[in-house]
C-alpha cells in the first residue's frame, strides 16, 4: 500500500460493543482504502469474533509496533496491546475487562502519535461506566487526550459534512454550563474554530457565534451573558482577524450554518451543539426498525496530534447482529487523513 498515505492509529473502543465491528465493516471500504493506511489499536481476538459476526474475509494481521505492519489489500493489521482476555468481556455487556481493553488502546494510540509514529488517531466508542469499573476515572476521550498530551486549553467539535459545531463547555451539568460562558472562554474557542478550519484548507473562514438565552436575551431581559460575556468575545476575536459574527440566536444559528453562512459554529454548551448535529446525521427508519443512517464526528482541537472519533455510542443492542452502521468511522477517518494531509503541507 502506499507509503505517502497518512498512516491512522484507530482504537478498537470496548471490545464488549460495536467497535471491532465497524472497524472490520469501514476497513474494506473502498474510500478508505484509498485514502489511508490504517493500523487497527487494540485486542486482535475481538476482531477475530467481530468476523464471524460481519462475515468479513479480511486476514487480521497481529503485530508489536506499526513498523511490522503490512497495510496490504485484504489484510488488516492490529497492534496487540496484549494482556486481554475476550472470554472475560462477553459482547452486549458492561465490564471491567471492556473498559479497560478500550483505555489501554486509546493510550497506545496517544503514545504513537506523540512519538510521530502515525499521522493520527481515530477512536472508537468506549463506556465510560465499564473504565470507571476498570478503575480509570474520566468523563471521556478528551479528557483521556489531555492528560496524556499535555493539554490545558481544547475544545469538542462536531462534524458532519460541511455543518461544523465547537462547544464552550461539554460534560458538566447545564447549570454548570451556564457558568463557564465566560469572555475568556468564548474567545479561546472562536480562536480553535478559526484554526480547525484553516487546518481543513478553508481559507476565510467565517465562525458564527451562538448566544447562551432565548433571543439571545433580548437585551438583558433574558440574561446578561451575551452583553458582558460572548459579544466582547467576538469583538475581542474581530480584533485579531477573526470572522466572527454574532451573537446568533441559537435557535436559527444552525440553519444558517446548513445555508452556507458559516463555516462553523461556537456552541455554549453541549446539548446546543449536539441536538442539530444528530438530527442531521442520525436517520431512524421507522417501517424497517432501524438506523439507516449514523454519521458525524467528534474532532478533539486544541491537542498537539490528531485526534477524531465516531459520533456515537457502543451500542450494545446492536453487537452481534451485524446491524451497526460505520458511516460515521468512516466519515471520522476521511476527516482524520484530511487533517494528516493538510498538516503536512
Amino acid at each position: 500500500m502506499n507509503a505517502t498515505k497518512p498512516l491512522i492509529a484507530l482504537t478498537l473502543g470496548d471490545i464488549c460493543g460495536i467497535g471491532p465491528e465497524i472497524t472490520l465493516k469501514a476497513v474494506e471500504d473502498a474510500r478508505v482504502q484509498a485514502g489511508c493506511r490504517i493500523l487497527a489499536v487494540g485486542c486482535p481476538a475481538a476482531l477475530e469474533r467481530a468476523k464471524g459476526f460481519t462475515g468479513s474475509a479480511l486476514t487480521i494481521h497481529a503485530v508489536e509496533r506499526p513498523e511490522d505492519a503490512l497495510y496490504a489489500p485484504g489484510t488488516l493489521d492490529v497492534l496487540d496491546v496484549g494482556d486481554i482476555d475476550i472470554d472475560k468481556a462477553p459482547i452486549a455487556t458492561v465490564c471491567r475487562e471492556g473498559g479497560r481493553s478500550a483505555f489501554i488502546a486509546v493510550r497506545e494510540a496517544i503514545a504513537l502519535a506523540m512519538a510521530d509514529k502515525v499521522d493520527a488517531t481515530v477512536t472508537n466508542p468506549l463506556n465510560k461506566e465499564a473504565m470507571n469499573l476498570a478503575g480509570y476515572h474520566y468523563a471521556g476521550h478528551t479528557e483521556i487526550y489531555a492528560e496524556y498530551t499535555g493539554t490545558k486549553h481544547y475544545s469538542m467539535m462536531l462534524a458532519d459534512g460541511d455543518l461544523r459545531v465547537i462547544h464552550v463547555s461539554t460534560h458538566v451539568s447545564l447549570r454548570e454550563a451556564c457558568d463557564r460562558v465566560k469572555r475568556q472562554r468564548v474567545l479561546e474557542v472562536i480562536r480553535l474554530a478559526h484554526d480547525a478550519c484553516k487546518q481543513l484548507g478553508i481559507a476565510q473562514p467565517v465562525v458564527g457565534v451562538a448566544g447562551l438565552n432565548p433571543h439571545c436575551g433580548e437585551g438583558g431581559l433574558f440574561g446578561r451573558e451575551e452583553i458582558e460575556e460572548i459579544e466582547p468575545a467576538i469583538r475581542q476575536a474581530q480584533a485579531e482577524g477573526i470572522r466572527a459574527e454574532g451573537p446568533v440566536p441559537p435557535d436559527t444559528v444552525f440553519s444558517k450554518a446548513c445555508g452556507g453562512w458559516y463555516d462553523i459554529v461556537v456552541a455554549m454548551y453541549h446539548d446546543q451543539g449536539h441536538i442539530p448535529l444528530k438530527v442531521l446525521g442520525f436517520q431512524y427508519d421507522r417501517e424497517l426498525r432501524r438506523w439507516k443512517s449514523v454519521r458525524g464526528v467528534n474532532i478533539t482541537l486544541g491537542l498537539p496530534i490528531i485526534r477524531v472519533a465516531v459520533d456515537h455510542g457502543t451500542a450494545f443492542d446492536q453487537v452481534g447482529k451485524n446491524t451497526a452502521s460505520c458511516d460515521s468511522l468512516i466519515n471520522a477517518i476521511d476527516y482524520a487523513a484530511r487533517f494528516a494531509a493538510q498538516r503536512k503541507r
